[in-house]
């Protein structure tokens, strides 16, 4: 059996081969060694070698993780490191059966962000008042990422001629570079014209462009280089920091705002799917769930029995 600052030799070959076979990180090894000392204690507690692990004790063992407090995330963590031992020690001797084979590790729980109340995303809005060229760029950015609900990746990637401003419309390139075709909203619109006038992006662009990439960019840093992920990023945290919003915004928040704020107002989830360029309708239920309000309101009006009288 081990101490508690002892592994059992089966252990630390494992942990051997992630390092030298498999090039695990530092912070990898430290996660495993410390998730396989737990595992370990809990079979010494019930006088369990390794070899003698068999279904029944990893199904009580799963069954312990679940009942402490432990989050979602840790005890998948956890599970993931028991069950890569074990496959390990079936790999490396022949006859020796996996009892973990049919582990099955649970999913962690999808986070939702939480969606800004349209009140919040006005007054975000509405902070950029400026009217040099970089408040103008940053009022299109953030009224472009609410009004269509774009990636910050497709934002970013944004060329000239993904613009139709007479028809109020955008061509964005999604993962897997599909491609979409996304209306602009009037304010969004708006900002960009502003944007892209005599007093905007013309005043940020250099004597020589650097790269044909930037000559074509819809969104310019200041030293006139296409804006990348990074820079459209801060430009979303800058003007949340403005209004008190802090940690809680980021550039997936107002996506997230946009496809809540349209199913609040009846829009139907197979639009907002398109809009926000996913393959699947199930990924779209994910940013909807937590629309409560439209729920309450369609259920209230709907059911025959959810008033009273």
């Amino acid at each position: 059996m081990s101490t508690p600052d002892d592994l059992p030799v089966e252990v630390e070959d494992f942990l051997l081969s992630l390092r030298v076979e498999r090039g695990r990180s530092a912070n990898t090894l430290k996660a495993y060694t410390t998730d396989l000392r737990t595992y370990v204690s809990w079979l010494d507690e019930r006088g369990l070698a390794i070899a003698e692990v068999d279904e029944a004790a990893l199904t009580a063992y799963v069954n312990d993780l679940r009942a402490g407090d432990r989050a979602p995330s840790s005890v998948k963590r956890m599970l993931v490191s028991v069950r890569g031992l074990h496959r390990f020690l079936a790999e490396e001797s022949e006859g020796v059966p996996d009892p973990a084979a049919d582990l099955e590790v649970p999913k962690s729980p999808k986070g939702l962000p939480k969606a800004l109340s349209e009140a919040e995303v006005e007054q975000l809005l509405a902070s950029v008042t400026g009217t040099d060229p970089i408040a103008r760029r940053d009022r299109a950015v953030l009224e472009v990422l609410y009004g269509t609900g774009a990636r910050i990746g497709e934002l970013s990637g944004m060329s000239l001629s993904d613009l139709d401003l007479d028809a109020g419309l955008v061509r964005l390139f999604g993962k897997g570079a599909k491609e979409r075709i996304v209306p602009l909203g009037s304010h969004a619109l708006r900002a960009l014209v502003d944007w892209l006038g005599p007093q905007g992006r013309p005043l940020l662009e250099p004597e020589r462009w650097k790269r044909r990439d930037d000559a074509d960019a819809v969104f310019l840093n200041q030293r006139g280089g296409r804006l990348q992920r990074q820079g459209a990023w801060l430009v979303v945290r800058k003007a949340g920091d403005e209004v008190g919003l802090g940690g809680r915004l980021t550039p997936h928040v107002l996506r997230h705002s946009c496809a809540t704020h349209m199913l609040d107002h009846g829009a139907d989830i197979r639009t907002v799917q398109e809009l926000l360029g996913h393959a699947s309708i199930s990924t779209t239920q994910v940013y909807t769930l937590v629309s409560g309000e439209r729920l309450q309101s369609v259920y209230r009006s709907a059911h025959p029995r959810a008033s009273a009288g």
